[in-house]
């Protein structure tokens, strides 16, 4: 009787349950259509974009990242890159040299590669020939002047030079040299190590007398060297890299005689102060997307002081004409895409900016990328999605004001940028040392820029 019991008690619990249940719907109180607020999509494909020559840019006090690049790109046409250096004496200052007979065995300039985005183009087919040159002009004066990507330094003497394959990632063994001890094999970074004449270094260094008493006597005398590609004995399709100018050096491995007593030894003569030179050979392509004033097909990014876009935005009074004057923006996104079959196999720029010039042609945040305007979402966007081959830009508050004639116009544009630059901080400044490119669609294709904008009426 007592289980009997207990199953009734357990039934009608459960009827109670079951009959207090509601339908989801029918839950909170019915909405009045008159003051329900409902979200519009229209999305503009009416945007002119076209691609724009980049600026020159500064090009000097460069030492985390320099390039070396001949890159025959097939659609963007070909892109040259070397760096000039300033050469300094041991730690920057002044310096004894040893005691005795001295004897070069060797000397070898080692340019470390960047440990990230080390390489741009094909490192299978091609091999590359470096030429390193003393500068005939002294360029001490120019690294605290300022000097441009597009300038060019004239070139003395060929010192030294090195056909190679380039390895990136791969790390290699050379002798380290141990005073008064037997010598050692270590392993280092990846580097490029250029033979340099001894000669050279016999007559500015070992032979340079009171010029070691200052390194900057020291540095006026040799004037500075020049970094390139040798393009006449490089082969493939070439490409772009990039080096640490702070850690590269010229090693000296020597032979000091001291009364019968030989030992071995090692001097290393630091480069500091990279200027970056830089000249782009466009295709006819790229040529006739630039002289296209009613928008491209296809739009060129491309980094090292290159290409980017230029937008403007000839609709944007009619955006939300339907809805009156009481609309409001919710979200405003700027999406643009790769042109398909332009991906592989050279890969698109890993992040894109975006900004606009202000009356003085000066490059400023849009409103939502800046930390100072209230309405930033705090995210802007611009990485690349590999999966959709899209990037993605928020406007919203930069095409509000556009609308209600808070901003003017006086050019808005789409540039590739470092992909180094942090994720919460929006980075505007032209790239001279990264070299990827994007080619985007442009105003006849289905994928072209378009801009998708919710908004809401507000019923009065």
């Amino acid at each position: 009787m007592k289980f009997y019991k207990l199953g009734l008690l357990t039934m009608l619990i459960s009827l109670f349950i079951l009959s207090s249940c509601k339908r989801q719907e029918g839950i909170g109180l019915d909405v009045d259509p008159a003051t329900q607020i409902n979200g519009t999509l229209v999305v503009d494909t009416s945007l002119v974009a076209t691609t724009f020559a980049e600026d020159s840019i500064p090009s000097a006090g460069y030492s985390a990242r320099v390039p070396l690049s001949y890159f025959k790109d097939p659609e963007l046409g070909i892109t040259h890159a070397g760096f000039a250096a300033l050469v300094s004496l041991p730690g920057g200052l002044a310096y004894t040299l040893p005691t005795g007979t001295i004897t070069i065995d060797s000397a070898v300039l080692s340019l470390p590669y960047s440990p990230t985005y080390a390489f741009y183009g094909d490192s299978l087919l091609s091999t590359f020939k470096v030429n390193v040159y003393q500068l005939s002009q002294n360029i001490q004066s120019s690294v605290n002047k300022t000097t441009y990507s597009n300038d060019v330094f004239a070139t003395g003497d060929l010192i030294g030079t090195k056909t190679f394959k380039s390895r990136s990632h791969d790390t290699l063994r050379v002798y380290n040299i141990v005073k008064g001890k037997p010598d050692t094999i270590a392993k280092v970074v990846p580097q490029v190590r250029i033979p340099i004449s001894s000669d050279f270094i016999n007559q500015k260094f070992f032979q340079a007398g009171t010029l070691l008493n200052t390194n900057a006597a020291f540095q006026n005398a040799i004037k500075g060297l020049y970094i390139k590609l040798d393009e006449s004995q490089t082969t493939g399709i070439g490409g772009n890299m990039f080096f640490n100018a702070d850690s590269a050096k010229i090693m000296v491995y020597y032979r000091a005689n001291n009364s019968g007593t030989v030992d071995t030894s090692l001097v290393s003569l630091p480069l500091s102060n990279g200027l970056i030179s830089i000249q782009h050979n466009y295709s006819d392509k790229v040529k006739a997307s630039m002289n296209q004033t009613n928008g491209s097909n296809l739009l060129y990014m491309q980094g090292m002081a290159g290409l980017r876009a230029k937008l403007t935005f000839p609709n944007v009074k009619n955006i939300l004409a339907a809805a009156g004057n009481n609309a409001i923006i919710n979200r405003a996104e700027l999406v643009v895409k790769v042109s398909p079959g332009t991906s592989v196999p050279f890969a698109p720029n890993p992040r894109l900016t975006m900004y606009r010039y202000d009356l003085a042609r000066q490059r400023v945040l849009l409103q939502d990328a800046s930390g100072a305007d209230p309405r930033s979402s705090g995210v802007f966007g611009g990485n690349y999605d590999a999966t959709t081959g899209e990037y993605h830009f928020i406007v919203t508050a930069f095409l509000q004001d556009l609308i209600n004639g808070k901003t003017t116009d006086y050019g808005t544009f789409i540039a590739p940028v470092s992909p180094l630059s942090s994720g919460t901080t929006v980075n505007i400044s032209p790239t001279i040392n990264f070299a990827e490119r994007s080619i985007l669609a442009g105003k006849n294709s289905q994928d072209r820029i378009r801009l998708k904008v919710i908004y809401t009426k507000i019923n009065q």
